[in-house]
């Protein structure tokens, strides 16, 4: 087990926006990787395939962080204040939605070791 933070960002492009958010998206993986604590920063697009749900969060991150403190600090990175704001937020920004979801591999009631 690990204080590893394992991230998705969804993305739903508004109509016909889809190239153009991953085009900007793809611009902030090289910073990301540059992070202290980031071990994994990938951006991802859909694709069809008979073992996979379709849905409408056609684009995301797969992010893997080394604990929640690098995560938060990663938020807290104008690039990504920035992009949030003018593309998430602002009514001319690409993005329809956005769904951020955290986990973690540790198991529930996780007997950790203690450090002395």
């Amino acid at each position: 087990m690990t204080t590893r933070v394992y991230v998705l960002a969804q993305f739903k492009a508004k109509e016909g926006k889809e190239a153009e958010l991953f085009k900007i998206l793809q611009a902030l993986e090289p910073d990301a990787y540059r992070e202290e604590g980031c071990i994994q920063y990938t951006l991802t697009r859909q694709i069809e395939h008979p073992s996979a749900t379709k849905n409408e969060y056609t684009i995301v991150f797969n992010e893997i962080w080394k604990n929640a403190q690098a995560w938060s600090a990663h938020g807290r990175r104008k690039q990504i204040q920035h992009f949030f704001a003018t593309q998430v937020q602002a009514e001319s920004g690409l993005v329809e939605d956005v769904i951020v979801n955290a986990y973690t591999d540790e198991g529930h009631n996780f007997d950790a070791p203690v450090y002395e």
